[in-house]
């Protein structure tokens, strides 16, 4: 039974592993679960992943959950090129302490802009709350600072001098809010420079490939198909944002 892999692409950690998995041959079957249609809480996912949340692994009767556990687990079963995950012990620990780091200093806060830039208006039928959208911005500031003038101005990469997996999540973490709008490289040359080295070595076609979806704009009627969904959806939002 092949390698199945339950993935929303509208979210970064989904593309990171799709990317993953593309850029290095690994054969999978491709489980579209849409989290702005409830589908990761339908009984049939909460099989593979009892938390209702994407990305999942299925392995035959292995199931796996989290982004980063999926990721190492697929490059240590199909022993993908070293520099994603370097043998040598301290460039390891770089890409660990950057996938430990990345957490809350830029997931968290970018999808929290993603989410109040596209997701929320979209749901909830209402302008930008742009107030609310630059103190979010404001908060993931000082991560893309750190970035920019530490990080990038020590080598090319984030946690050594070739792309890693440390790359690949920060990647695609920060085109969430840049795809709807809120370009987050404008103001970071050497961050803008990163992101150009990063999509020539995945590869233009599937970086394109991977973000079509969060690229194009969201279909108005997809928010009315379910209206006690769509509420119930704005009513967790605003309490995220709040």
């Amino acid at each position: 039974m092949p390698l199945e892999l339950f993935l929303d692409l509208y979210s970064p950690p989904c593309r990171a592993i799709y990317i993953f998995a593309k850029k290095n041959g690994i054969p999978f079957e491709f489980r579209p679960v849409e989290l702005g249609r409830g589908e990761h809480l339908k009984p049939e996912f909460l099989k593979v992943n009892p938390l209702g949340k994407v990305p999942a692994l299925r392995d035959g009767d292995f199931l796996l959950a989290e982004s980063v556990a999926i990721l190492l687990y697929l490059s240590r079963k199909y022993q993908t090129a070293p520099y994603w995950y370097p043998p040598d012990l301290q460039a390891r620990a770089r890409v660990d302490e950057y996938l430990a780091w990345q957490h809350t200093a830029i997931q968290l806060p970018a999808t929290n802009v993603y989410l109040c830039k596209s997701l929320l208006p979209h749901f909830s039928g209402q302008p930008v709350d742009t107030v609310r959208l630059d103190r979010l911005l404001g908060k993931l500031k000082p991560a893309l600072q750190h970035l920019d003038q530490e990080v990038l101005a020590a080598k090319p990469f984030l946690a050594t001098e070739q792309v890693s997996l440390a790359d690949l999540m920060a990647f695609t973490e920060l085109m969430q809010p840049t795809a709807v709008g809120c370009d987050l490289f404008r103001d970071w040359p050497r961050l803008a420079a990163w992101r150009a080295r990063v999509e020539a070595a995945l590869g233009p076609e599937l970086v394109q490939d991977a973000h079509k979806l969060v690229l194009q704009p969201r279909d108005p009627r997809d928010a009315q198909q379910d209206p006690r969904l769509a509420q119930e959806l704005v009513h967790r939002l605003q309490e995220r944002l709040s």
